[in-house]
């Protein structure tokens, strides 16, 4: 059984160099934009109750509260930034809030594990291109650092789906 679905690597202490909104609006799509860490969250949560073997039910669950946790550094860094951390994206000055059509409902393991990889390989690219684009060290610290756990999420799934009989 798979145990441990964090990075053994303490986060960086939450703060930034000044508000940014821009920095912010940036965030807000890791976040809680369809591919961000609250649709991460429930997605993983909706599969553990769906899904009948016991042990990926649980290492879903382990990973659903690693991204829980990303998503509270997120939003309380966002609030640090000078905005609040509602659930929404916000782009060109448009927000676009968070909704269940952005979970995939599927309960078939195979293809649960297959999205999943699809959607931690997008998760590392959001955070990679949010990497290119911020210029606050201490924001990318904490962007770096989770992105330690995305790739941990990553290996997991796809050791997951090479060990299924299917």
């Amino acid at each position: 059984m798979i145990l441990n679905c964090l990075v053994d690597k303490p986060y960086p202490k939450i703060k930034v160099e000044r508000k940014s909104k821009e920095v912010a609006d940036i965030l807000s799509y890791l976040y809680a934009s369809n591919e961000g860490e609250l649709t991460a969250v429930l997605q993983y949560s909706f599969e553990t109750f769906v899904i009948s073997d016991e042990e990926i039910a649980y290492i879903l669950k382990q990973i659903s509260i690693v991204e829980m946790h990303h998503l509270k550094i997120l939003g309380k860094t966002i609030e640090l930034l000078g905005c609040k951390p509602v659930f929404c994206e916000t782009s060109h000055n448009q927000k676009t809030y968070w909704n269940s059509d952005f979970i995939y409902y599927d309960t078939d393991l195979k293809t649960i594990l297959e999205i999943n990889i699809e959607e931690e390989k997008q998760a590392i690219k959001n955070y990679q291109m949010a990497l290119s684009v911020i210029d606050d060290i201490y924001v990318k610290e904490t962007i770096k650092r989770i992105l330690e756990d995305e790739y941990l999420h990553l290996e997991i799934f796809m050791k997951l789906k090479g060990s299924l009989a299917i």
